[in-house]
């Protein structure tokens, strides 16, 4: 692995997003839905949908957060690391590490690759740099597929 080649973004730059075309019409429909109950949320999400570059799911590079698989990241602020998996709302289980696309680290995840880092805001406005270290690109367990 080199540690040289680093995607993570420079002052006022934001990491490529790499979606699924699979997904992009339910996270659409998500982020729509959420509009009234959480704006700030949805429009992150809308923001991130906007810039992402759509690719068919056969050709979604392994090393991306997507929808089952499981990511790895670092929070650079505390330096704590910790391994979540994105799923769609209604499969969350954080007791299972199973995250909801439709939380704020959640939308900060999807569609980065290994490498890349992305300023988030926690619940509590907080401003931190996660940093993705490892994609577990693996087959998604039934039910967590885009329908």
């Amino acid at each position: 692995m080199n540690k040289q080649r680093s995607t993570s973004p420079g002052i006022g730059r934001r990491p490529k997003v790499v979606i699924s075309a699979d997904c992009l019409g339910r996270f659409e429909a998500l982020a729509e839905g959420a509009i009234q109950r959480n704006p700030d949320l949805a429009d992150r999400l809308l923001g991130e949908i906007g810039r992402a570059r759509i690719v068919p799911a056969a050709k979604l590079p392994q090393n991306v957060v997507a929808i089952g698989r499981a990511v790895t990241y670092r929070d650079e602020t505390t330096g704590q690391e910790k391994t979540v998996t994105p799923v769609f709302p209604e499969d969350a289980d954080i007791a299972r590490g199973r995250i909801s696309i439709l939380t704020p680290i959640g939308v900060a995840l999807i569609g980065l690759a290994e490498g890349a880092s992305i300023h988030w805001d926690t619940r509590d406005g907080e401003r931190r740099v996660l940093t993705v270290l490892n994609v577990a690109c693996q087959d998604v367990p039934e039910g967590l597929e885009a329908q």
